[in-house]
């Protein structure tokens, strides 16, 4: 962390941030320049936001250089991450789909979009049981009929299954038939819930805030890490700007900084994003081109009868060019196209 002095701050003002920072236990260097002065701090970062240095007189502004985030920061931990959802992996050499309907309607539907998404390339099974919403009158899922719809087309399939959670008294219940525990983009400041997640022995997909800047992002992921959890994958999913063309403006370029700032996977969410279905396989290939570790897609069988976010659905005739884009376009970045378990793996791990 380093001080700034304000031009007009005394030798007074200087030796009262020393003082202060001495009798937290840490180590000031004062570095005198023609106009400013400048303090470093050597220590306990978390010790020093609580002496509330700002606001000393003659401080013009206080600024941090470690990053708030420790364990999901690549500082002490170089190599990137592999997380693997029901033996599927999530990571720097792979590329992996996640994909279904956003939100469980019904089993037959379920499964048809099951077996649409397997036929896209797809080695995860997306599915919304309980649907946080806008409106109090949408559509809020099926809740705990929806988890076991979830659990029988993972065994049909052999697909694990990503589900979102909702309420931190919640969080044992979707765990009990889920492979990984969705956070999402509402909830990624929710820190009960980010706790909870953190203490369930399940892979956390962490949704990035649709007003989030990355350093909160990742700030939130290391809410779910404190809890004994590293088995965090981040999404971009879209951020809010003044553009109204599409549902979300689409960071692109937050993948590479997340992943320049944290060893976790990073996946691009390119349905939330656009909220169109022509847009997203073109956002599909930006996210493979720009070195994304997977994407999470709507796929619905009848997308004018979808109870939730139909129009951003992926239909049967979109299904091969997905497949063709998830067979083409990943080898040119160095990566597989990671494939589901055995079915009876899948099984196994769920009886």
């Amino acid at each position: 962390m380093v001080v700034v002095m304000a031009p007009e701050a005394t030798n007074a003002d200087v030796q009262a941030v020393v003082d202060l920072v001495r009798s937290a236990g840490g180590t000031a260097f004062v570095s005198r320049g023609v106009s400013r002065t400048v303090v470093g701090l050597v220590g306990d970062v978390a010790d020093f936001d609580a002496l509330n240095l700002g606001g000393l007189a003659g401080v013009l502004r206080v600024i941090r250089v470690s990053a708030p985030y420790k364990l999901v920061s690549r500082e002490h931990h170089p190599d990137r991450s592999v997380i693997r959802v029901g033996g599927v992996p999530i990571g720097p050499d792979t590329l992996t789909i996640i994909a279904g309907p956003c939100a469980v309607e019904s089993a037959e539907q379920t499964l048809r979009a099951a077996w649409m998404a397997k036929a896209a390339g797809a080695a995860l099974l997306r599915g919304g049981a309980f649907k946080p919403r806008t409106s109090p009158y949408s559509y809020q899922g099926l809740g705990e009929e929806g988890l076991r719809i979830l659990a029988g087309v993972r065994a049909e399939t052999g697909m694990p299954v990503v589900t979102e959670v909702i309420d931190p008294g919640h969080v044992d219940l979707v765990a009990s038939y889920a492979d990984m525990l969705q956070v999402g983009a509402r909830n990624m400041q929710n820190f009960a819930l980010l706790q909870a997640v953190g203490s369930a022995g399940r892979p956390v997909l962490l949704k990035r805030g649709f007003s989030a800047t990355v350093e909160e992002w990742l700030s939130a992921a290391e809410y779910i890490a404190q809890r004994g959890n590293l088995d965090i994958v981040l999404c971009e999913r879209g951020i809010r700007t003044f553009e109204n063309a599409t549902r979300n403006t689409l960071d692109i370029s937050a993948v590479p900084v997340a992943q320049r700032l944290s060893h976790l996977p990073v996946i691009v969410d390119p349905s939330h994003s656009g909220g169109r279905r022509d847009l997203v396989l073109p956002l599909t290939r930006a996210a493979i081109a720009v070195g994304a570790d997977g994407l999470i897609i709507d796929v619905h069988p009848e997308p004018t009868a979808a109870r939730c976010d139909g129009d951003q659905a992926l239909v049967d005739a979109d299904i091969r060019q997905l497949a063709e884009v998830a067979s083409v376009l990943p080898p040119v970045m160095g990566r597989t196209l990671a494939m589901s378990p055995d079915r009876s793996e899948t099984v196994a791990a769920h009886p």
